[in-house]
């Protein structure tokens, strides 16, 4: 049995995969605590009772507004926003979470942490123990012959190249502001932020299921393809609604539509969005609701409001997911055997629409600056009609739900104590 101490920060999305790891790692004899970092000061410590993992919330409360935050940000492009969220969420707090980090340290054999969580890999350097990074999008991870994404394939040379500008980029935007504590503990200067800062040096779990990772093959050994990690139902209380049970029983089955946490950006646009769209989509669908004129678990007509819950359960009675591409909803959604209409509010969204655009899960992603509910509707419609989508998603489901991306997580950290 192995102490093993896992450490993420962010929000809901960020959490739940690493909660899966813990609880895998748990299952397989190994003593785990997990440290959390809550950017909307969710609080974890019953479902770790639950699961038997030593739970710490640090800090206690992260003085952080989602809601005006998304409001803000969310029409900026990719390193805008990643460095607004910095300097609002993490940065405040990155010396509270480094102590955390060193504490972890102290009591653990092994240390595995959100590939963005770099305080633990300087304390887990200092004191020369072995450290494992998770990451859920392997889009940033180079390929030995294709180009980055959304650049053009110049052949095997160029597109080397072109990840080799892709890194400066990433340098000339975030290096100074990520390295402040990693030169301040006295390490030696990394060339490239990525990978240099933000994965491990020993082994980065990539927690794509391999179906949604087309580009696998290319990686470099220290890029290890588990699967997703996905939080097993036994983790959560959560019932299916009695009357949500009647409305999908009184009809076809619904599509589900959610922005996920982006939806906080634009609370009533959405929800106007995907109620015109389902009117003339002509389905029925449950909408996840982020407004007060649309309580939880009411109705209108062929339309059921639901509020916050585990996706897979509702999900898998479900024709189709519109949603914003985030990587577990992604999952989530593939899955369950659902066809996806993306509507994406920046790159990485967009990168997952496009990977499910060509594994055949779902049409061109609709960028959120261009979507109207008669656009909408007409992906929605083209979705629900397409065959070969509808035998994809069957097929896809199969092979995820034959997928155990925990175990494999846990197989390969098993290797290392």
């Amino acid at each position: 049995m192995a102490k093993i101490g896992i450490q993420t920060w962010g929000s809901n999305g960020d959490v739940r995969p690493l909660l899966a790891l813990a609880d895998g790692l748990q299952q397989a004899g190994h003593q785990v605590t997990m440290v959390v970092s809550s950017i909307d000061n969710r609080d974890y410590s019953e479902i770790c009772r639950h699961l038997n993992i030593k739970y710490r919330h640090i800090p206690k409360q992260i003085d952080f507004d989602m809601s005006a935050f998304a409001e803000q940000t969310y029409r900026m492009n990719t390193i805008q926003w990643l460095i607004a969220l910095l300097e609002a969420a993490f940065f405040p707090h990155e010396q509270e979470m480094y102590r955390a980090a060193q504490q972890l340290v102290d009591e653990n054999d092994l240390l595995i942490a959100h590939h963005f969580l770099y305080p633990l890999k300087i304390a887990a350097i200092k004191q020369n123990k072995p450290y494992v990074s998770v990451t859920y999008c392997h889009g940033a991870i180079p390929t030995k012959n294709s180009p980055p994404f959304q650049f053009p394939d110049l052949g095997s040379f160029l597109n080397k190249q072109q990840w080799k500008i892709l890194d400066y980029t990433f340098d000339w935007a975030l290096k100074k502001r990520l390295s402040r504590l990693w030169l301040h503990e006295g390490l030696p200067h990394f060339k490239h932020v990525y990978p240099g800062l933000l994965t491990s040096d020993l082994l980065n779990l990539v927690a794509v299921d391999p179906v949604l990772c087309l580009e696998r093959e290319q990686f470099a050994p220290i890029h290890q393809v588990c699967g997703f990690l996905n939080l097993p139902e036994y983790a959560e209380k959560w019932i299916i609604p009695e009357q949500l049970v009647d409305f999908i029983a009184a009809g076809d089955p619904p599509v589900y539509m959610t922005f996920g946490s982006l939806q906080q950006a634009v609370p009533d646009w959405s929800m106007e969005l995907f109620i015109a769209a389902a009117e003339k989509a002509g389905c029925r669908a449950i909408i996840q609701t982020s407004s007060g004129k649309f309580p939880p678990d009411s109705q209108m007509e062929n339309i059921y409001f639901i509020g916050k819950h585990p996706h897979q359960p509702v999900f898998k009675q479900c024709s189709a997911v519109v949603h914003h591409g985030g990587a577990g909803t992604t999952h989530s959604a593939s899955r369950s055997g659902c066809a996806s209409v993306v509507v994406p509010f920046m790159d990485e969204q967009l990168f997952w629409g496009c990977q499910l655009q060509k594994i055949g899960l779902a049409g061109k992603p609709l960028p959120s600056r261009k979507a109207d509910a008669a656009v909408l509707a007409d992906r929605i419609r083209y979705v629900l009609s397409s065959r070969s989508i509808e035998q994809t998603a069957e097929s896809v489901a199969i092979q995820m739900q034959g997928s155990d991306g925990v175990a494999q997580a846990v197989k390969q950290i098993c290797k290392l104590v």
